[in-house]
């Protein structure tokens, strides 16, 4: 894994070109190398826009995102994107390959030689469960097995940093927990997960931190249980519904 680092967000905003209103408005919030947070909102309230900004594929309209090392040092340029690893919602790999394949041509984009894309390959298809399929085309998979190697893409060069959006959407109950416990052990070997989704109780279990966001600001960011009881709700779905707005 590359190195751990801490990420700092000051007054994010972002206003894209034909909108009519901010789809962020003056976000801030810290994340600690290796911790979970969980971006959570209704839908339209921005989350998909804050990780993108986050990860590097889009621009904020004002504000500041810093990586920085537990030294203190600014990691930026190439050296952030080496560490970075982002799973979409979208499925993001070519349906007419097998999972081998896919997995030989985005480890060769960073670079990684042919024996460490294998060996990462080999280890990170049976632990998801898919080495039985390895070899055969994505397009007849299952939306659960495609959920997986897009989880296996994002993981093939041990990002320390993983943004993950909706990783469970559209799958079944055994799918879910599957990935959910693969995210758990990978959180628990150091890696800071940056995660969206609509499944509170998934992640009320999962998340160490929770960045609770409606209509673009923020209204409640912290520990997941302090903000719980804090609020004097019973878990987090009761949070969520007491402090957001319909979209």
């Amino acid at each position: 894994m590359s190195a751990l680092a801490n990420i700092t967000i000051k007054d994010i905003s972002k206003k894209y070109k034909s909108a009519s209103f901010e789809s962020l408005s003056n976000v801030s919030f810290s994340i600690e190398a290796g911790k979970t947070i969980g971006i959570l909102g209704p839908n339209g309230a921005g989350k998909t826009t804050l990780i993108s900004i986050l990860c590097g594929l889009i621009e904020a309209t004002k504000g500041s995102v810093s990586y920085q090392t537990e030294n203190g040092d600014t990691i930026s340029g190439i050296a952030l994107k080496k560490i970075i690893g982002f799973v979409p919602q979208e499925y993001a790999f070519y349906h007419e390959l097998t999972p081998v394949q896919n997995m030989n041509y985005f480890g060769s984009l960073y670079n990684l030689k042919k024996e460490e894309i294998k060996n990462k390959t080999d280890s990170l298809l049976s632990i998801l469960g898919l080495a039985d399929v390895a070899h055969k085309k994505i397009n007849t998979f299952s939306g659960g097995m495609k959920r997986k190697v897009n989880l296996a893409i994002g993981l093939i060069h041990s990002p320390s940093i993983l943004f993950l959006d909706e990783p469970t959407v559209g799958v079944d109950v055994q799918s879910k927990l599957s990935i959910i416990d693969f995210l758990t052990e990978t959180s628990q070997q150091g890696t800071t997960i940056i995660y969206t989704s609509h499944h509170l109780s998934e992640a009320e279990d999962f998340c160490d931190q929770i960045l609770l966001i409606s209509k673009g600001n923020v209204v409640a960011e912290g520990p997941t249980k302090e903000l719980i009881q804090k609020n004097s709700t019973d878990n987090l779905q009761s949070l969520f519904i007491k402090l957001t707005e319909a979209e």
